[in-house]
């Protein structure tokens, strides 16, 4: 299994609009966030968590083409607004998109052009089609198992592949979920910046999860411009060293890929 981060910023993405911080003017690819998203493909097999704004420059520079399904963690703007460019990708098959049954609902009522029967002129529609996911899914040799979080008061999910897990916007992981996560050797975790969020892991919240966790590698994701990539590599570094059963905390990237997680 090959899992690629397409983006790994916050909403804002970096650099942000505006802005004039050391972070936003960073020329270094690894202070260049886009909105967050990951690919995995496995075998013939490949599926994507959330579709981000800059999905289709993100397909472009990872060479995507082919999807088997997509799957929502949430429908916040920057996890679902690059929709429309699966265009490409369903040509010649429809796409399923799986989500929780209301971000299902709110997915069919925010892009009703898709899913109705209405045959759309010009450069038509994506061909898709929703469905509720209460359970895990096989998808090739993918196990997808939805992992219900917290993302403030709002419900999400996070996911399970196989024996990764990808928990972005996450600001509580509820009891029943610590299961559901048991044995995961790579977890990727949002962590926003250093101060507290309310609808967000900070850092120190996204290690001290990860010692709960006990992943043996672990990825922080969903990073705003407080935070300067090679600062943080160095700090995780040093925490990695006082975590015995981990071999390696470090922030992901935009193009980071892991083979043969």
């Amino acid at each position: 299994m090959e899992l690629t981060f397409l983006g790994t910023g916050t909403s804002h993405g970096i650099p942000v609009i505006t802005c004039n911080c050391r972070v936003c003017r960073s020329l270094s690819f690894k202070n260049r966030r886009l909105r967050s998203s990951i690919y995995i493909k496995s075998g013939n097999s490949s599926i994507l968590i959330d579709t981000s704004p800059e999905f289709r420059i993100q397909a472009n520079r990872c060479k995507i083409n082919s999807l088997d399904a997509v799957f929502y963690t949430h429908t916040h703007a920057d996890h679902l607004h690059g929709i429309d460019d699966l265009r490409p990708l369903s040509m010649d098959k429809t796409i399923p998109l799986y989500g929780k049954w209301d971000d299902i609902d709110d997915i069919e009522k925010r892009f009703p052009y898709i899913f109705n029967s209405v045959k759309q002129l010009g450069g038509g529609k994506p061909n898709l089609e929703t469905r509720v996911l209460n359970d895990s899914v096989i998808i090739g040799d993918l196990k997808v198992t939805p992992i219900p979080i917290k993302h403030g008061v709002l419900d999400i999910y996070g996911y399970r592949i196989n024996n990764t897990a990808y928990l972005t916007d996450c600001s509580t992981i509820p009891k029943n979920s610590y299961k559901l996560l048991k044995g995961v050797d790579t977890l990727i975790i949002g962590a926003l910046r250093y101060r507290s969020h309310s609808t967000h892991f900070n850092i120190d919240e996204a290690v001290e999860e990860i010692r709960l966790i006990k992943p043996e590698y672990a990825y922080l994701t969903h990073i705003c411009h407080d935070v300067e990539h090679y600062k943080l590599t160095k700090e995780l570094k040093k925490i990695s060293k006082n975590i015995d059963f981990i071999k390696k905390i470090k922030p992901a990237h935009d193009g980071l890929c892991l083979k043969s997680v």
